[in-house]
């Protein structure tokens, strides 16, 4: 019996907690990671106020408790003042890997300019891997396009489960044993 490999993904949003609009953001991640990955996997999913310590709580739960290999973010990296699912990450993850958010901003700024405020970051906590979207709909797909193809090495080095993807739809990278 093979067990389904867990991921989280928490919007961070004061307006889509309050329900003042649907979160599109978050249903987006799912949408595309349901495309990529072929490997059974089952998603947690959450959505929270802007608020750090309640970020940071539910990531620990994500990694901790609920036992997510990878934890996706989206919103909350921007430069306004309730922004602070950066912050969050950083604060709860033994290593940060800045290379994701430095490859989501590079790829942004090619058709949008205030791309380079966003403050997008990655990081290890234990055996999770979480990494921060930005919280534009329309992004989600074109960062995952860029970062997806690290991550299920990423996992496999952290000592997470091994996830397959269809090479028809993204191309990961794993080195040659």
């Amino acid at each position: 019996m093979s067990t389904k490999i867990k991921i989280g993904i928490l919007t961070t949003s004061d307006r889509a907690y309050n329900g003042v609009y649907d979160d599109i953001s978050g249903k987006e991640i799912i949408n595309v990671l349901s495309e990529f990955i072929i490997s059974p996997f089952e998603h947690i999913y959450r959505v929270v106020a802007d608020e750090r310590t309640e970020i940071e709580e539910i990531l620990k739960e994500m990694c901790d408790v609920e036992g997510c290999c990878l934890v996706i973010t989206t919103g909350g990296t921007g430069p306004a003042l309730r922004d602070v699912t950066t912050e969050a990450t950083e604060a709860v993850c033994e290593k940060i890997l800045p290379g994701f958010g430095e490859a989501m901003r590079a790829e942004s700024l090619k058709t949008i300019p205030t791309a380079i405020l966003s403050r997008q970051t990655a990081g290890i906590r234990k055996q999770s891997l979480i990494v921060n979207l930005p919280g534009k709909p329309s992004a989600i797909r074109q960062c995952l396009n860029v970062i997806f193809p690290a991550i299920p090495y990423c996992i496999d080095l952290i000592g997470g489960p091994r996830i397959e993807c269809d090479s028809n739809v993204i191309k990961i990278f794993r080195p040659s044993v």
